[in-house]
């Protein structure tokens, strides 16, 4: 037996005989296990729990008239994660979410939960830091292939200590944490510098209670972050959407830094009725960087808007798609499908070029255009086709020809 199948082997012995050694007696522990969106072992009572996940996403990605062979084509697993959740004497509650995609192994979350009530629980160590309303959406129920634009100008995973909750009974959420402060875009494990990053967010869902309301699923969001970056390094990167091909850069090779206080915030709207899921998203995050004597302020925007319609029926929410009848050909079940069509745009700060702190070959703008068909065959299966378009505009050098993306993906979560 590996090393690895060794520590998963004892973690899960110790968690499952946790009831019977906090009791002192050598007795083996009553425990159930089962299937519940992925297998799990837990004692009688519910009080210690560990549940066993998977994520596979499988991808292609294509440019179309690319004469220039700019992009290479590509099969790539994007996804490979093994999450292991579970609960310890109730009250304490831990996610560790492991990546193999690339054949490199990534802890993309690892965090421990100290919970007093639904209102108010404490987490300490690596999640997703709470700014940008499509970031904080599970990966395997986002409608379109990758996020949009405004998640490029926000931070992914970052390791610190928050608090969150839900108030009365989520008609209120919020998250608030001092984190180590990652590059827009970026997940960050060990800080560069001493300063860090305040960041908090909160969620109203107004009308949640009111079950015969259209707006029941109405919730509008607002976060922000602060903290000083002076002298940190990498710089945010800027990359299209569905081909991850990178439009902006710093000049970093000529010597430019952060030198001062960066600024995130980030508003958004969602909204579910029926089969109909519809959402708005801005996030604007500003810095000054340096190059030599020159310092630009460099503020920079991005918005997007989108929108999807269930065709079998099914209701549309912010988590994954369950169809009415799962895939039976011979049946003549064909699962549940979803179009979804969306435009989103980024913003360079105009400072950036001005003072030459732009890469060279840098665009100041990107502008997309994205549709999708989505198929859901079984609850935990999903495959996803779109289209982009994107056009880059006020480029450093020369025209940047239009990027037209074909994606599709092949996803197994559970």
């Amino acid at each position: 037996m590996s090393l690895r199948l060794r520590v998963f082997a004892a973690v899960l012995f110790v968690l499952s005989a946790g009831p019977a050694m906090a009791q002192g007696t050598g007795a083996p522990p009553a425990v159930t296990a089962g299937w519940q969106d992925g297998f799990y072992i837990q004692s009688q009572n519910g009080d210690y729990r560990v549940q066993i996940g998977g994520l596979l996403q499988a991808d292609g990605r294509f440019a179309l008239a690319d004469d220039a062979d700019i992009v290479n084509d590509t099969f790539l697993l994007r996804r490979l994660r093994m999450p292991i959740r579970g609960r310890l004497t109730r009250h304490f509650e831990f996610n560790l979410n492991p990546d193999f995609a690339g054949g490199t192994l990534v802890v993309q979350d690892a965090y421990l939960d100290t919970v007093f009530s639904p209102a108010f629980r404490v987490r300490v160590g690596k999640a997703k830091a709470p700014v940008g309303m499509e970031r904080l959406q599970s990966v395997q129920a986002i409608v379109f292939g990758e996020r949009a634009h405004p998640t490029s100008l926000v931070p992914n995973r970052d390791v610190g200590v928050q608090v969150l909750g839900d108030i009365s009974g989520g008609v209120v959420s919020y998250q608030a944490g001092v984190f180590n402060g990652g590059a827009d875009g970026a997940s960050l494990d060990v800080d560069a510098a001493d300063s860090k990053d305040v960041a908090a967010r909160v969620v109203l869902r107004p009308l949640t209670k009111h079950t015969g309301s259209p707006l029941r699923a109405l919730s509008v969001s607002l976060a922000g972050s602060i903290g000083d970056q002076s002298g940190v390094l990498p710089l945010p990167v800027l990359r299209t959407s569905l081909l991850q091909q990178i439009y902006f850069a710093y000049a970093v090779a000529n010597g430019v830094v952060a030198d001062g206080v960066r600024h995130r915030y980030s508003p958004g709207v969602t909204y579910y009725h029926k089969g109909f899921g519809g959402s708005v998203e801005y996030a604007h995050s500003g810095m000054p960087v340096r190059k030599g004597a020159a310092l630009a302020d460099v503020g920079n925007d991005a918005w997007a808007v989108s929108a999807s319609w269930m065709l079998t029926g099914e209701a549309a929410g912010d988590t994954l798609v369950r169809p009415r009848a799962n895939f039976d050909f011979g049946a003549g079940h064909y699962g549940a499908f979803q179009i979804a069509a969306r435009y989103h745009e980024l913003t360079v700060d105009r400072d950036a070029f001005t003072l030459e702190v732009a890469a060279a070959g840098a665009s100041r703008k990107a502008e997309s255009w994205t549709v999708g068909l989505n198929w859901y065959p079984a609850p935990f299966l999903k495959y996803v086709l779109d289209f982009e378009r994107t056009v880059f505009d006020d480029n450093a050098v020369g025209a940047r020809p239009p990027e037209n993306a074909l994606f599709f993906r092949t996803q197994l979560y559970f």
